[in-house]
């Protein structure tokens, strides 16, 4: 059985707690609150623990005013080790304190350790229940999994892949800030690559947050240095900024979109300068947004020392965002020291590899048969409307379900509404709205309506219901599908076309990009409905032969 006991954060606290407990010398987890603030830890030396945090009791640890002990008769040090970081992961999504913890390291790695799917499906749980029960959270456990700042926390456990390149990036940043030459016009530059959901963005929050704990750190060559993350993406800045409020070492002018931060720079230099999404970064200006050199990318090298940058190709949605491996070359060149990871093991998408070979196939026009699988569900609907009807269900049960849609119908932003429609216009879901300070999926009303790829790229959903639009057909000679861009409404997507050498070829690739994001949104299943009478017929055969 789970026990929480309270003490005072105080010598006199310290007094009460008696020697004789087995839980003195014994593995255990702590919280220490106060109104506002919280640190989560484990030790095995709980007492002489609390008198070391007493000594920050004027500094670091000055707002925490209580002690609550959690310990339980089959905790051992593997245990008490991993429930602490799912812990601290789950208090940054319950969103009820600001941690004081920093994010960890490859020291701090969770192995792997006997009967761990207990402590995770059972014991954790239990103790979650008991901590809502006291007051010390405030949300269940599905609802914080549900928030896209519990997936983006930068206390996120890693795997062994995604440690790796954070040491190496932090070795990186550590070693190339000591060799700083301000006669240099460009920075070093470190690109990550990978597809979507290989759980990028979740390691450059990790990355980002350990990099700005140690700004306060007088051992570290990061020292007071000045750095920011910046992503061209405004439902992800929101998630930020979102969890900036509830991390202690960040703060949500750290994080911005990359013209602000040009403009905002000027004649000064940064220190780091971290890129979400980097493909998303202009390759041309654009005056109407308030961009007048030529590439973003160029300019971020300029204003910073170091650049850190997520990429990938099959993500790139504007010709004025037009990025492909060879331009990104380009500036790898023009680096003072360039170094490159690529991130390859899944984490979004709960699907075996003949699943995600059916996906990857999808986005190079082949349509293959259908994978049968019985961890992931893909399924192909004849209406819109039953597609709805089954995502409002899989919503009702888990929770972050929505339906998207290519950008194949009109779609203003002039206070009307537009609307996504079946092929024969029986029926119609209105396009999504935006605004506020919360993310589009995370709103409840808005199971309602048909998000964009300017609402969903880099979220997870638990099911996404994927209209595809008129511009994807199917040729039944050829047996693949075929693009036309010409029926794909986000007319914006193709300003632009200056420089861009084949511009038809530019244009279907956006719009394979966008299928392939939309389609691998859904961690639990993917649901589609296809505008064009041959595709759908097509991808219903397929489904019938494959039960």
């Amino acid at each position: 059985m789970v026990k929480v006991i309270p003490f005072t954060f105080e010598e006199s606290g310290l007094h009460m707690i008696d020697s004789t407990e087995t839980y003195v010398n014994y593995p255990v987890i702590y919280i220490l609150n106060g109104e506002k603030e919280a640190y989560i830890g484990e030790t095995v030396h709980f007492k002489k623990r609390m008198k070391q945090h007493l000594k920050l009791k004027q500094t670091e640890r000055k707002q925490l005013s209580q002690i609550h002990l959690v310990n339980h008769d089959k905790f051992n040090r593997s245990a008490t080790f991993h429930l602490e970081t799912k812990l601290i992961n789950y208090f940054l999504g319950d969103e009820k304190y600001t941690l004081q913890n920093k994010s960890k390291t490859a020291s701090d790695f969770t192995h792997n350790y006997y009967n761990k799917t207990y402590y995770d499906n059972e014991l954790f749980p239990e103790l979650w229940d008991e901590l809502h029960r006291k007051g010390l959270v405030q949300n269940e456990l599905h609802a914080i999994e549900n928030k896209d700042i519990f997936k983006l926390s930068p206390f996120k456990e890693l795997s062994v892949e995604q440690l790796d390149l954070k040491e190496k990036v932090l070795d990186f940043c550590e070693t190339q800030m000591s060799k700083v030459d301000p006669n240099e016009t460009y920075g070093d530059l470190y690109v990550i690559e990978g597809e979507a959901g290989v759980g990028k963005s979740v390691v450059l929050s990790s990355i980002f947050n350990t990099i700005q704990a140690r700004t306060k750190d007088t051992n570290s060559t990061l020292h007071q240095t000045k750095n920011y993350l910046v992503v061209n993406h405004e439902e992800m800045l929101k998630t930020y900024k979102g969890i900036a409020k509830q991390v202690k070492h960040l703060k949500a002018g750290d994080f911005t979109k990359p013209t602000p931060l040009l403009n905002k720079l000027k004649d000064e230099k940064a220190d780091i300068i971290f890129v979400d999404e980097a493909h998303l970064l202009l390759t041309k200006s654009d005056p109407y947004n308030n961009f007048r050199q030529n590439n973003h990318l160029e300019e971020l090298l300029k204003k910073a020392k170091i650049v850190i940058a997520i990429f990938d190709q099959h993500q790139v949605l504007k010709l004025k965002s037009h990025w492909n491996s060879l331009k990104l070359d380009d500036y790898k060149k023009k680096a003072r020291t360039v170094e490159t990871y690529k991130l390859t093991s899944q984490f979004r998408m709960q699907a075996d590899e003949d699943m995600m070979n059916w996906v990857n196939a999808f986005k190079e026009k082949r349509i293959n048969p259908l994978p049968k699988s019985k961890q992931y569900d893909l399924r192909i609907f004849e209406t819109l409307e039953e597609m709805h009807r089954t995502i409002i269900e899989q919503n009702r049960r888990y929770g972050l379900s929505r339906v998207v849609s290519t950008f194949d119908f009109l779609h203003k932003k002039d206070g009307d509404t537009y609307y996504v429609y079946e092929s024969n216009g029986d029926y119609k879901m209105p396009w999504n709205t935006t605004g506020g300070k919360t993310t589009w999926a995370e709103k409840a009303e808005t199971i309602a309506e048909a998000g964009s790829i300017y609402t969903i790229q880099g979220f997870d959903l638990n099911y996404v219901g994927v209209v595809l639009g008129p511009s994807v057909s199917y040729d039944e000679e050829q047996e693949c599908l075929m693009i036309d861009p010409n029926l794909y409404k986000d007319t914006g997507a193709y300003a632009g076309i200056e420089g861009v050498e084949n511009v038809d070829s530019a244009k279907e690739q956006i719009v394979l990009n966008s299928i392939n994001i939309l389609m691998k949104r859904g961690v639990k299943g993917l649901y589609l409905y296809a505008s064009d009478e041959s595709l759908r017929r097509k991808l219903l055969k397929l489904q019938r032969e494959r039960v």
